[in-house]
């Protein structure tokens, strides 16, 4: 069966995933009729799961039932000990633990806002963000509570610490402020009501908090649902491998950190609709995920590119069983086509896929996928059911098919916009569409390419970084004249950050000074790896603009 039948099979009256008309915001898009209207009403939707395992970690193993025990302990201490109601932020700090799904799970449940904290963030980082968004209550393991320590001070934000050693100062203990045994407050929540914050970087040298109502995440939820009935509707239609193995019940392993949209949305809310069991990594390390592949039967790897190459790569692939393995993708960067054949060889079993969305977009978009993806192993694959994809001219127009320009998205799916910046939204969010400011092209059959970025803007690994937010920072170096950022190819994490430096004249400073300035203010991940000091005006055009592709090349070859 084609793609286009599968589609039109799944999406019937009468099915579950019917679509229906919707307005949001004054514009008609198409929606799943019968996606869950709030996060809420998802976590009420798994209440009978019961004893079925959801969480692992480590040695830990939680039940659907240990769960929601969790979550309306959680949600009752947040209202009656805090005072949080329908609006207000709750933050999220943390790496990968079952307490990260208990949090957002119970403030959602309550109609407040979880607002995801990058757990790499500086401590400058984390103070802007809690200016931002003015929590309540931050929610934080040890290493982030040192970090946002003085803020929470300073602005009378009280701290739930998980997994703190006893004695830790400025917190209240998880297991002293749960109450266990309450049930679920009785609280109303609506669909358009906003439920996450999720923080990019920015452009600006400050990160932008992309909010998004309880609709726009479900609906978003349905939407990958819906594609992997797509899947399996075309697989039941192609021959069977009568020596194929056994089918396993369906289990993921997070490998992304859950502040990661990718995280969040498509691998642990979908493990959360789909009632299935979630593997976590606090932090990822290829070898452990092998050893956890074999041990939990784990069926689907969803990742970085970056990711998939380290478990090929690892020099004791061999000794683990990845025969479970079913699906093996993931988004947030290019996948090289290399790495597809690498994936279909060395994971017999596994179906290769990868994903094109955004924060903004909350992950949902393009997909490809098995056959598909081994044909057009460039391509992020077709637009979905809910989601109009087009592409359009820098005045906006829709170009032929075929031809480059920026790629535009339209449905229900969509952020409503940035916390507190109007003017970073009306940059985006255009008469309902939404400018990703990724360049590319759609073909004849409706595959979408994606092949540069209108954003000045480095991929690496998965993770964005705004080169004028390195350049900011750079600039504070009292000897630093020019400077430039961009990115540059690395086979492993798809670009690097690179810089090029100019110094005043007199001034002296080394590279590595250079960079423990920028570490100090900015996360790990932006510090650029390879800068090079330059003695003489970086190239600029006619215009005074500098040319960062010539620097690109320059420096990449060096």
């Amino acid at each position: 069966m084609d793609y286009a039948a599968a589609v039109a099979a799944v999406t019937a009256p009468g099915g579950p995933f019917e679509t229906e008309p919707l307005d949001v915001g004054g514009q008609q898009v198409t929606a799943f009729k019968h996606a869950p209207r709030t996060l809420r009403a998802l976590v009420l939707s798994t209440a009978a799961r019961g004893d079925a395992t959801f969480l692992v970690y480590e040695d830990e193993r939680w039940s659907f039932a240990h769960f929601h025990d969790e979550v309306a302990g959680l949600a009752t201490a947040l209202i009656e000990r805090y005072g949080v109601t329908t609006g207000d932020r709750v933050a999220v700090a943390m790496r990968n633990y079952p307490e990260w799904v208990v949090s957002f799970a119970a403030v959602t449940s309550i109609g407040a806002v979880s607002v995801s904290f990058n757990a790499w963030w500086t401590e400058e980082e984390v103070d802007y963000a809690l200016g931002d968004c003015t929590p309540k209550v931050l929610i934080a393991d040890v290493e982030r509570v040192e970090r946002a320590r003085a803020s929470c001070e300073r602005q009378g934000i009280a701290v739930i610490g998980v997994r703190c050693p006893d004695g830790t100062v400025g917190i209240e203990a998880w297991d002293d402020v749960v109450v266990r045994g309450a049930p679920l407050p009785d609280v109303e929540v609506d669909g358009e009501d906003d439920a996450t914050i999720l923080y990019t970087s920015g452009t600006t040298g400050h990160p932008k908090g992309a909010v998004s109502a309880n609709r726009a995440i479900v609906q978003a939820l349905f939407g990958y649902a819906c594609r992997s009935a797509v899947d399996r509707l075309r697989a039941d239609d192609a021959p069977k491998d009568p020596d194929a193995p056994p089918s396993l019940p369906p289990a993921f392993i997070l490998v992304v950190p859950l502040f990661h949209v990718t995280g969040c949305v498509p691998v642990m809310l979908s493990c959360l609709l789909g009632g299935l069991k979630l593997v976590m990594m606090h932090k990822w390390d290829p070898e452990r995920a092998l050893e956890l592949v074999e041990r939990e039967q784990v069926t689907n790897f969803v990742g970085v590119p970056t990711q998939s190459w380290d478990l090929l790569a690892s020099p004791r692939f061999a000794e683990f069983d990845t025969s479970s393995l079913r699906g093996v993708g993931g988004g947030g960067a290019p996948a090289p086509p290399e790495l597809v054949k690498r994936v279909a060889k060395g994971f017999p079993s596994a179906s290769p896929g990868i994903g094109y969305g955004m924060t903004e977009t909350n992950a949902y978009g393009p997909q490809n996928g098995g056959a598909d993806y081994l044909t057009h192993p460039t391509s992020t694959g077709r637009a979905t059911p809910i989601l109009q994809v087009d592409v359009r001219d820098p005045e906006g127009r829709s170009v032929p098919v075929g031809e480059r320009g920026e790629i535009w998205f339209r449905g229900p799916n969509l952020i409503r916009g940035y916390w507190n910046k109007p003017e970073a939204t009306a940059e985006v969010l255009v008469d309902g569409w939404l400018r990703s400011g990724d360049i590319g092209r759609i073909d004849e059959e409706g595959f979408v390419y994606v092949e540069d970025r209108a954003k000045d803007m480095v991929l690496r690994a998965g993770e964005n970084v705004y080169c004028a937010e390195v350049e900011a920072v750079l600039y504070e170096h009292p000897a630093v004249h020019e400077a430039a950022v961009f990115g540059i190819p690395h086979e492993r994490l798809g670009e690097e950050v690179a810089a090029a430096v100019m110094l005043r004249a007199g001034a002296t400073a080394t590279v590595e000074e250079l960079q423990a300035h920028v570490a100090e203010h900015l996360a790990a991940f932006k510090v650029p790896t390879r800068m090079v000091l330059w003695s003489e005006p970086l190239p600029r055009n006619a215009s005074g603009k500098i040319l960062k592709r010539e620097l690109r090349d320059l420096v990449a070859d060096a």
